[in-house]
């Protein structure tokens, strides 16, 4: 009987990106809001928001921010430098 093996090799550098996403933020001081704060913000031209989920997660998920922009979180050099920066910029992924 063949054993299955999980492919873990591909996940391996998906996490590790996501880590060093997270500790870049976090140590860099990017602020994080609550969901009620971003509810404040709905509708604000000023205010982009984006969808960064993965696209496992956002094709079995029944919800979005209205408004929001999908982007490709593997693809964030791709796609960061379009966004004005003088807008506040929230990326969401869960």
């Amino acid at each position: 009987m063949k054993k299955f093996r999980f492919p873990l090799i591909p996940v391996f550098p998906v996490m590790a990106i996501v880590g060093i996403l997270a500790a870049n933020s976090l140590a860099a001081g990017v602020p994080r809001m609550t969901k009620e704060e971003l509810k404040v913000l709905l509708g604000n031209s000023d205010v982009v928001i984006i969808d960064g989920r993965t696209p496992k997660h956002w094709n079995f998920s029944d919800s979005e921010i209205v408004g929001a922009v999908r982007e490709d979180p593997f693809a964030v050099f791709v796609w960061a430098g379009k966004y004005d920066k003088d807008k506040t910029i929230v990326i969401y992924c869960a």
